[in-house]
């Protein structure tokens, strides 16, 4: 995932609603510039999910690790400070709030947004987090709150 000199122009997208969306695009972005054992994005979770907080952080560890490994593209991510999102971002999180419910759709996406076809344990990966989020009262759905 690249982090670098962001313009205006690369962050096309709004900030999603609801508070489960904004959390996963901070952990995203923390992650994604600071490494899957970033402090920060830990301890959001555990200021979200209390002492529940283990599974969500561990299964989102895993799902940037498998974008990671999948990728054939650099994946644009906007500082944690950014108001709005990249192209990128916003794609991903549209695979992920529709996971659950559309897999053949959340799998077209996340092929685009790879640029590969083989991103069958990525999307797993997304449902994972979105089951735990959903299970722990923060669901990833871009149309709740809205």
């Amino acid at each position: 995932m690249a982090h670098g000199e962001i313009s205006p122009l690369d962050l096309p997208r709004s900030m999603p609603h609801g508070y489960g969306n904004r959390l996963f695009l901070y952990t995203m972005r923390r992650m994604a510039s600071a490494g899957v054992n970033d402090a920060h994005a830990a301890n959001a979770m555990l200021g979200a999910f209390g002492r529940s907080y283990r599974r969500p952080l561990v299964l989102m560890r895993a799902m940037m690790l498998e974008v990671a490994r999948c990728a054939t593209r650099r994946i644009l991510v906007a500082p944690c400070c950014c108001a709005r999102m990249t192209a990128d971002e916003a794609t991903l999180m549209h695979a992920i709030s529709t996971a659950l419910q559309d897999p053949p759709s959340s799998y077209d996406q996340l092929a685009t947004l790879l640029g590969t076809d083989d991103v069958l344990g990525a999307l797993t990966c997304l449902q994972a987090v979105a089951q735990a989020h959903g299970d722990l009262g923060r669901p990833l759905d871009l149309y709740a709150g809205a």
